[in-house]
């Protein structure tokens, strides 16, 4: 979170529920079989549960899913269960309460941990999602990990990106290779996993442990040429890469009165043109402002 925090949208700027649900029915008909709704935190919209309700009842979808930071989402945990919400992510930076706090600038944590609990309470899958930050949270590595020795979850370590909410550069010292070779230093028994199709990290399993780990390329961006990914941010702006600048607007093409079909061909169209890879997309953008800007802004 940024130190002098976020500038909060209007909501008449804000794509609206028939919005949101038109989209996802569109994109279902083009072969989308997941979607995933992002936080921060998702509750912070008020009827994000009854949402979620009307999309998972979309034909042809087979997974829906949410990233959380774990603030408002405990409450609401019974019901993502019941609509049949199957995997969790949970951002989780540091296991220790005053490192949470410095780098949140939220004196939560506990309502993290409850969020934590009363998931795998429900037995729904957990990812805890850990950016790995040089000087802030090197010494939760390990006790992440251990969390996986007796609690079925798979905790992913995700290099650290440029959106950091300011201008400083980011340090490549913690690389994905570097992060698992912390990690064998004090667990010489590694298990390389199956990575799933068009997985964004590479995953293992140490032996005894119930949980497995995971390592996301996020910045050395090695996943690339397997990426299926898309995003819609609130404002309806459609990205087919994070590092990508700007985008097509759903929200206002809906709100000119285009058909469903029209908005297909326009969706195709700029799928069709999706950078080759990460590099290719920072590197078209004239606004290193963008690049620099917080993850905050564009969804976990």
């Amino acid at each position: 979170m940024p130190e002098n925090g976020l500038s909060w949208i209007k909501k008449p700027e804000l794509m609206s529920d028939d919005e949101i649900l038109r989209l996802c029915k569109i994109f279902t008909e083009l072969g989308v079989n997941k979607i995933r709704i992002t936080g921060g935190e998702p509750f912070v919209r008020k009827d994000c549960i009854e949402l979620m309700e009307s999309i998972a009842q979309l034909d042809n979808l087979t997974d829906l899913g949410i990233t959380t930071n774990g603030l408002l989402t405990e409450p609401y945990i019974p019901q993502l269960k019941k609509i049949g919400i199957k995997s969790v992510n949970l951002s989780l930076d540091s296991l220790d309460a005053d490192r949470f706090f410095k780098i949140t600038r939220r004196n939560e944590f506990s309502k993290v941990m409850e969020t934590l609990d009363s998931l795998l309470e429900h037995v729904i899958q957990v990812k805890i999602n850990c950016v790995v930050m040089d000087g802030q949270n090197i010494d939760d590595i390990i006790p992440l990990v251990e969390l996986g020795r007796k609690l079925p979850i798979s905790v992913r370590f995700i290099e650290e990106m440029p959106f950091n909410g300011d201008s400083k550069e980011v340090s490549l010292k913690w690389s994905h290779q570097t992060i698992y070779d912390y990690i064998q230093d004090h667990f010489q028994e590694i298990q390389k996993l199956q990575d799933p199709k068009n997985s964004t990290s590479y995953n293992y399993k140490i032996p005894g442990f119930i949980g497995e780990f995971g390592i996301i390329a996020a910045y050395t961006r090695t996943f690339c040429g397997d990426c299926n990914r898309l995003r819609i941010s609130p404002l309806g702006i459609l990205k087919n890469c994070l590092y990508e600048n700007g985008g097509i607007n759903l929200k206002d093409e809906l709100r000119s009165g285009k058909s469903d079909e029209e908005l297909k061909k326009i969706i195709i169209n700029n799928i069709q043109h999706k950078p080759k890879d990460g590099w290719e997309a920072e590197n078209a953008s004239l606004d290193t402002a963008f690049i620099h800007q917080s993850m905050a802004t564009i969804g976990g």
